[in-house]
């Protein structure tokens, strides 16, 4: 093994500490609540885009996932793989990023925040160009499969969150984004937005179905809040789980297509 895959290692274990810690941050264990930090400006009711609560739940599966990835990366297999060569340090950097959001969300610096996520967002498709650049998976079934399912999520939950998080920054800055005719319409072209925006994230096959998962799940918990939630919209929700719908029918179609092309190459 290289002295650069060796720091390579390191630094992705660096970077799964300090995430670690952004985490028992963010979930009150050492810090305040992501939900109480910003004067509330991040809770599941502060706007018409925020998911419901129960949504956030798919961090511990990202999580995991990314405390595996780092794991394996140590293993004699992966640590001097392309797989690891190829993404271990963009892992690294959403990792960082995910800490630093969640740091700069405790100072109450939301449109920073939104700086921060957007940067996650375009490492987070960075890393999926590289999984689609290796369409055998460098030949570690394992490793292929923890990264694929990690990053799919991640990227899928993250594109979500991304319009969610300027919703709360422009509520932060004293516009109301919880009723009226403006806030709703808004909400709606919003999630037009982010619907094309997985529908463009999961022309990349191997994270393709991790993407619409993740995607799907958190404009389900969306239409849920609205639904049943402060600030209630019934158009907004009902939207969101079209909005859902199309992510789905668009992973169908683009893996049915995939196939297709494959069987007549």
């Amino acid at each position: 093994m290289s002295s650069t895959d060796r720091t390579r290692q390191i630094a992705v274990t660096l970077a799964e500490i300090f995430c670690i810690l952004g985490t028992l941050v963010g979930v009150g264990v050492i810090g305040t609540r992501v939900e109480e930090s910003a004067g509330g400006a991040l809770a599941a009711d502060a706007t018409l885009l925020a998911p419901a609560g129960p949504a956030f739940s798919i961090w511990s599966v990202v999580y995991l996932g990314l405390a595996a990835y780092t794991v394996w990366q140590w293993l004699p297999r992966g640590g001097s793989s392309e797989l690891a060569q190829r993404t271990g340090w963009w892992v690294a950097a959403s990792m960082v990023l995910n800490a630093t959001w969640l740091l700069v969300t405790q100072q109450g610096w939301v449109w920073f925040s939104v700086f921060v996520i957007a940067l996650l967002l375009l490492v987070l498709a960075r890393l999926a160009l590289e999984l689609a650049a290796m369409r055998d998976g460098a030949g570690d079934a394992v490793g292929t499969w923890i990264v694929r399912a990690t990053v799919g999520l991640y990227l899928g939950w993250v594109a979500v969150a991304t319009l969610a998080n300027v919703a709360a920054a422009v509520a932060d800055s004293g516009l109301d984004f919880t009723r009226g005719v403006a806030a709703v319409a808004a909400a709606v072209v919003a999630l037009v937005v982010v619907t094309a925006l997985a529908a463009g994230l999961m022309r990349a096959e191997p994270t393709r179905w991790g993407v619409a998962i993740a995607a799907v799940w958190g404009l389900s918990w969306l239409a849920v809040g609205r639904f049943t939630d402060e600030p209630r919209s019934s158009l907004v929700g009902a939207t969101a789980l079209v909005a859902a719908v199309v992510i789905a029918a668009t992973a169908v179609t683009l893996t049915l297509r995939t196939k297709g092309d494959v069987r007549s190459a």
